[in-house]
C-alpha cells in the first residue's frame, strides 16, 4: 500500500514533525477507511511530541488548543484541520466518558492499547508502512469489531464506545466479536452517564447504516437502556390479519426498507410506538389501534426532546408519524385519490409529501405480503404529486387567486374570512369552482 496519497495538509504535518526529530503517524478512522477503500475523512495524527513541542513545530500555523488537557491540539494547514495528539496513557475514567488525568508517553504501543477497537488503532507512518499492534488489519479483512484488551474495561472507561460499536456494525456491516458483544449487553446501563447529544449523534448515524436491521434486532436491550419506550413494542403481538410481525420487528423491518435518510428512518422506528396504548379488540377477536399515529407522535416528541434532536428533524419526524396511516385512496379498489393527495399536501407541506409516500411504502412492505399495494401504487403517487406541482394545481389557501383582503372588501369579518377561504379551497380541490378571481368571488357571494 505504498502508493498511498496523503492530503497536502496531513503530509505536511507528518513531514514537519519528522524533520524536527519526532515520530508521527496517521491513526484512527482515516487509516481504517483507507484500508477499506472508503473516502478518508478527518485526519488524526499521533506523535511523541508533547503539546508544547507541537506548538513550537507549528509556530507559523494557526494552532487551536482543542483538548490540550488530554494532549490534543488542532493545526490548520492550508485551511484543513489536522488533530495532533501526544502518545499517552489514561488514568481512571470516573465519569465513564473521560479520563480524570493522562500521562504523556514516548511509546506508540502504550498509546495504541488505550484505544477502543482494533480497526481504529492502526498507525501509518507516511512512507507506506503500517504499524498494526492489535491485529486491526486482520479484523478489517474479516469484517469484525473487536475491543482492544478487555472489552468490559474499555466500555467502563468510556460508555459511548458501546454505541460506537453498534454504529460501526450498522454503517460498515461488520459483526461484533463475541466477547465484545457480551460486554456491550453487560455494560448497556452505563449509557445513562452519556450526554443526550452524544447518544443522539450516534443514533442518527446508526439508523442509516446498511446493517441497521440486524443491529436493532440483536441489541434491542441496549436501545431500551436509553429509549425505554421501546420496551412496550418488543414482542407485542398485533393480532391483526394485516400484520405477521410484532410491532418492534415490523418497525425495524420498515426502517430497513427505506432510503437511508435520518428523519425517515427515525420516523419508521417510532411510527407505531403508540400501538400498545391504543390497542383494542373487536367482536371477532381482531386487534385494532385507533388513534395510534397521534399517540406515537406524542411519545416520539418526548423521546426527541429528551435526546435533544434539532427542531427541523423533530418536526419532520413527528409530521410523518402523525400522518403515516392516512390513506391515499377513498374506495375499496385502492384507487388513488388526487383530491385526497392535495388535502394531505395542504396539511403537511410539499417538503414532506414525498417522504410520507416513502414512509407509507416501507410501512406497507413490512406488513403481511398479501396486503402490499405494490411498488407501482407508490410510483403512481409520486407521479401524481409531480403532476400537481408541475401544473401548479391549487392545494393550499395561499395558492388561491383571492385572499383575505378581497374578502374584507366583500364585507366578511374575523373568523368568517378563514372559513370562507377554507370553503374556497375545498371547492377548488373538489372541482366545484375554478381557481380564478372572478369565479371565487362569485362562489363566496
Amino acid at each position: 500500500m505504498s502508493n498511498y496519497k496523503f492530503k497536502n495538509a496531513s503530509a505536511k504535518v507528518i513531514s514537519l514533525l519528522n524533520e524536527n526529530g519526532y515520530e508521527a503517524f496517521l491513526i484512527g478512522g482515516s487509516v481504517r477507511d483507507y484500508i477499506m477503500g472508503l473516502p478518508v475523512g478527518d485526519i488524526d495524527v499521533t506523535t511523541n511530541a508533547t503539546p508544547d513541542k507541537v506548538k513550537e513545530v507549528f509556530g507559523d500555523f494557526r494552532v487551536i488548543e482543542t483538548g490540550i488537557k488530554h494532549g490534543t491540539v488542532t493545526v490548520l494547514v492550508e485551511n484543513e484541520p489536522v488533530e495532533i495528539t501526544t502518545y499517552r496513557s489514561d488514568g481512571v475514567y470516573s465519569d465513564n466518558r473521560h479520563p480524570d488525568n493522562v500521562c504523556f508517553s514516548q511509546s506508540l504501543r502504550e498509546d495504541v492499547i488505550r484505544r477502543d477497537f482494533t480497526m481504529n488503532a492502526i498507525a501509518f507512518d507516511g512512507n507506506g508502512n503500517f504499524c498494526d499492534l492489535t491485529g486491526g488489519i486482520e479484523d478489517i479483512k474479516n469484517s469484525v469489531i473487536r475491543c482492544i484488551g478487555d472489552a468490559e474495561t474499555r466500555f467502563r472507561e468510556d460508555a459511548l464506545r458501546i454505541l460506537r460499536a453498534l454504529r460501526f456494525s450498522s454503517v460498515l456491516g461488520f459483526s461484533i466479536e463475541e466477547e465484545t458483544a457480551k460486554a456491550v449487553h453487560k455494560c448497556k446501563d452505563l449509557l445513562r452517564n452519556i450526554s443526550a447529544e452524544r447518544i443522539q449523534s450516534e443514533l442518527t448515524k446508526l439508523v442509516c447504516g446498511k446493517n441497521a436491521y440486524n443491529v436493532f434486532s440483536e441489541y434491542k436491550d441496549v436501545f431500551c437502556a436509553f429509549i425505554p419506550e421501546l420496551k412496550g413494542i418488543i414482542g407485542f403481538d398485533q393480532c391483526n390479519r394485516h400484520h405477521i410481525f410484532d410491532v418492534y420487528t415490523h418497525s425495524i423491518r420498515a426502517l430497513e426498507q427505506s432510503k437511508p435518510v435520518p428523519h425517515i428512518r427515525l420516523a419508521l422506528l417510532f411510527h407505531d410506538i403508540g400501538k400498545p396504548d391504543t390497542a383494542s379488540f373487536d367482536e371477532k377477536g381482531e386487534q385494532h389501534f385507533y388513534g395510534h399515529p397521534k399517540r406515537s407522535a406524542e411519545i416520539t416528541k418526548d423521546i426527541s426532546e429528551r435526546l435533544k434532536f434539532d427542531n427541523d428533524t423533530k418536526n419532520k419526524v413527528l409530521t410523518l408519524i402523525e400522518y403515516h396511516d392516512v390513506p391515499f385512496f377513498t374506495n375499496s379498489e385502492n384507487e388513488i385519490s388526487t383530491k385526497r393527495l392535495k388535502r394531505i399536501m395542504n396539511k403537511i407541506g410539499v417538503e414532506n409529501i414525498f417522504d410520507l409516500i416513502e414512509i407509507k411504502r416501507c410501512d406497507n412492505l413490512s406488513q403481511s405480503p398479501e396486503f402490499f399495494l405494490g411498488e407501482e401504487f407508490y410510483d403512481k403517487c409520486i407521479t401524481l404529486v409531480d403532476e400537481i406541482l408541475e401544473n401548479e394545481e391549487c392545494f393550499s389557501i395561499k395558492m388561491l387567486k383571492i385572499n383575505g383582503d378581497d374578502l374584507i372588501k366583500l364585507g366578511l369579518k374575523g373568523t368568517q374570512i378563514g372559513a370562507a377561504l377554507k370553503k374556497c379551497l375545498d371547492g377548488v380541490i373538489d372541482g366545484k369552482v375554478e381557481n380564478s378571481y372572478s369565479d371565487l368571488i362569485d362562489y363566496v357571494k
